[in-house]
């Protein structure tokens, strides 16, 4: 019997392309379905029935998943969706002149929210999760009933398909900089909630870094919710404790741009007093007064990477016969590189990448 293998093999193509093909889908270019439907038509290759019925009843609509931190309404001021957005543009660039559809569901953590979850997988072809919404347990169970990419968050989790960056080293890049470059010795670290995976490695590896600079101390870290909004309110921390530390490094970028809007209201100079850096370079940042230093991690291919992964687990998850001729379509753990972008809220005075 003829089977995707072989047909993949000959055409030379994945097993995914091959089902795209089967399926009818518009992802595939003319040329390669055309080569695949040469090998189909030579070798003689007929479908399976039953996984012809399955593609009948596709959604064609995935969905992504991301918690709403710091408000119970989306604002620019107080929320903390910034990242997802940068993300979700790069989805639908993946998804354009597809027939597939996008429907985004954001919500705070909680036990309602894990509901529409539940309610949502039904609904989809497949989920991308750009944060750790779920426990464990229920992200793998959810995983057999759907297909599921996560998007930062649990890079550990098993079994599981992950497109995550190199958080360690892009807070080591920062601390490394504050101290060598501008010799600050007194760091404290804002960082993000602390059911956020993102952010108690950055916590971490922020911690690991500064027992590696030598001369440097940690200050009691301050802790905010990923908004602009919990940043202020850290600032605010931080001068009532009556002698700031020479830098402060955050967990991401919407909280430190809170915190210089708090510190310039009350009359301390970014960087002449407090040295600040970021974590995201979302768009604002390059905007700030004064510019944000911060660390770059590549949220379009974030987004990019974790769609094409999960259109290619939807077409092996409907590519005949799954039982017999497919076997599970092996998770990918992908880290992405960061890198540090050097403005002027560090204290350099022209910006530069390293």
């Amino acid at each position: 019997m003829v089977t995707v293998y072989d047909i993949a093999r000959q055409a030379g193509v994945s097993t995914a392309t091959v089902s795209r093909v089967v399926h009818g889908s518009t992802l595939v270019r003319p040329e390669t379905r055309q080569r695949v439907v040469d090998v189909i038509e030579r070798l003689g290759f007929v479908p399976n029935g039953s996984a012809q019925g399955l593609s009948m009843r596709r959604k064609d609509i995935i969905g992504l998943v991301a918690l709403e931190r710091g408000a119970d309404e989306i604002d620019i001021e107080r929320s903390s969706q910034l990242y997802v957005d940068e993300i979700v543009h790069a989805v639908e660039g993946v998804l354009r002149g597809t027939e597939i559809s996008l429907l985004l569901s954001f919500g705070p953590r909680g036990e309602s929210f894990q509901r529409r979850i539940q309610t949502l997988s039904g609904k989809v072809d497949g989920l991308l999760m750009a944060e750790d919404v779920l426990p464990a347990g229920q992200l793998a169970a959810l995983a057999k009933r759907v297909p599921l990419v996560l998007i930062a968050g649990a890079a550990d989790a098993a079994g599981l398909d992950a497109v995550t960056v190199d958080n360690a080293a892009g807070v080591r890049a920062a601390v490394t900089h504050l101290a060598a470059v501008h010799g600050y010795r007194r760091l404290c670290f804002l960082g993000g909630p602390g059911d956020s995976p993102d952010a108690n490695q950055r916590l971490a590896a922020f911690g690991a870094a500064v027992r590696a600079a030598q001369g440097c101390s940690a200050e009691p870290a301050v802790h905010g919710d990923f908004s602009e909004a919990s940043g202020s309110a850290a600032a605010r921390v931080l001068l009532a404790r009556g002698a700031e530390p020479d830098a402060v490094v955050c967990a991401n970028d919407q909280m430190a741009i809170g915190l210089m809007r708090e510190f310039k209201r009350s009359g301390v100079d970014v960087p002449g007093r407090v040295a600040v850096t970021g974590f995201d370079d979302i768009y604002p940042a390059r905007l700030t007064d004064p510019p944000l230093t911060t660390v770059s991690q590549p949220l379009r291919e974030l987004g990019i990477k974790a769609a094409r992964r999960l259109l290619d687990r939807i077409g092996a998850a409907t590519m005949p016969p799954v039982a017999e001729v497919l076997p599970t379509l092996p998770p990918v753990a992908e880290v992405l590189p960061t890198h540090l972008v050097v403005r002027g809220s560090c204290g350099c005075r022209a910006a530069r990448e390293g």
